[in-house]
């Protein structure tokens, strides 16, 4: 007779958990750990560009390598995401020694420990364990969050799918949706792009969308990483298009899942003509944008009544004096509402210096907001002439979203 599981909620803020591997599983499993407040070391000779971020940015610690017994010194718990038996029954023998919990995406019949299928309402978390079954987990999991997400639908029944024919489970394969993932916090995504995405069979994802969100896919999606990190590596943008249709091609229902809202500086309409081209049917989900939630999460309306009257967002990725910027920013500097500028950090000294040059003055209030809504979101409140310098002294880094305007002081007591 097998013995059932003994669940338990594990409290990791500021203990060690070591990832072993840098792919898709991990890149799936690390954003849940991190939310924990888990002190993360990850074993792995090479990383997905998404789990690269994380360790550029100090989220995590890398050791860029193969595992040695040495790296659970002090661990309370190890996640094994390779797809080498052999070199995962190693790293479980050792914990084993060690008396440390290991998780095994390879074999569950060999893992002391298993992760079970979450969905997360506000405060609440509901973890579900399928007796070793990830599909019946996963099912009952959903099932949970329909009943806690009931009142959220405007019909009253959450997550219900659409109608289609001539598919399996209800569910139409062969084609795209591009889907808004928010600004940064998990519970932001749509209710539709939500269903959405617990439909797909492959998800496409950037950097910029919640790692929550991937942590709650069915073990059976393909993730493929297209991270397009700045100045760093990236997936060509005709190669992301080629993966949406040929996924879709092939049959696969394919989610295009991405920071914020596909059509704001997301290259959304670009994969949209691709896939027509193809012959591929898309369905978009437009997503809460940063350029209005970033302030907002700030508290800085982006509009205010008898102190800005309209907003204007613009890309910052492109230095005012480039050949390539379509912005005028001697026009902007015209305006007497709000300016909102997304990737535009790094050319943050060029950009005010263009609006002062032309007439706005220096003592116009601007905040920087880094990564809005999320637990790590950090918010600085200077000038125009002043905000690049402290800034810099700051040491924020993307994604942020600079906000200048009257408005940034608007709901100052």
């Amino acid at each position: 007779m097998t013995s059932s599981p003994y669940p338990l909620g594990l409290r990791l803020h500021g203990r060690r958990v070591v990832v072993v591997g840098g792919g898709a599983v991990a890149t799936r499993r690390v954003p849940a750990l991190l939310d924990a407040g888990a002190d993360v070391l990850l074993v792995a000779p090479e990383l997905t560009p998404a789990l690269r971020a994380r360790a550029d940015a100090g989220r995590l610690h890398w050791v860029p390598r193969r595992f040695v017994p040495e790296d659970l010194d002090g661990a309370w718990l190890v996640q094994v995401a390779v797809d080498d038996p052999m070199a995962a029954a190693s790293v479980s023998a050792v914990a084993a020694e060690r008396r440390i919990f290991c998780v095994r995406a390879d074999d569950r019949t060999a893992a002391t420990a298993w992760t079970p299928a979450v969905t997360r309402h506000g405060p609440v978390t509901v973890a579900v364990l399928g007796g070793g079954d990830p599909r019946r987990a996963m099912t009952v999991r959903d099932a949970v969050r329909d009943l806690l997400a009931v009142r959220l639908a405007p019909d009253g029944i959450a997550g219900r799918p659409d109608a289609s024919t001539g598919t399996t489970g209800g569910r139409q394969a062969g084609r795209v949706a591009l889907v808004g993932a928010g600004p940064g916090d998990p519970e932001l995504i749509t209710v539709k792009g939500w269903r959405l995405l617990t439909e797909a069979d492959v998800v496409v994802a950037d950097r910029l969308v919640p790692g929550l969100l991937l942590d709650e896919l069915r073990p059976d999606v393909e993730l493929v990483d297209a991270s397009k990190i700045p100045y760093g590596p990236s997936r060509a943008q005709e190669e992301i298009n080629q993966i949406l249709v040929d996924r879709a091609l092939a049959g696969a229902f394919v989610v295009r899942l991405k920071g914020g809202d596909p059509y704001v500086f997301g290259r959304g309409g670009e994969e949209l003509l691709a896939c027509a081209a193809a012959g591929v049917p898309v369905t978009v989900v437009p997503g809460v944008t940063s350029s209005i939630a970033a302030p907002a999460a700030a508290g800085i309306p982006v509009t205010h009544r008898g102190v800005a009257h309209e907003f204007t967002v613009v890309s910052g990725h492109l230095a005012p004096d480039a050949p390539a910027s379509l912005v005028r920013w001697d026009a902007l500097a015209g305006l007497h509402g709000t300016l909102v500028v997304l990737m535009g950090l790094k050319n943050l000294a060029a950009i005010t210096a263009t609006l002062i040059a032309h007439g706005r003055s220096p003592q116009t209030p601007a905040a920087v907001v880094q990564e809005a809504t999320t637990g790590t979101q950090r918010v600085l409140r200077s000038t125009l002439g002043e905000v690049a310098a402290d800034a810099l002294t700051a040491e924020l880094r993307p994604p942020a979203v600079v906000v200048v305007g009257d408005v940034v002081n608007a709901l100052d007591s």
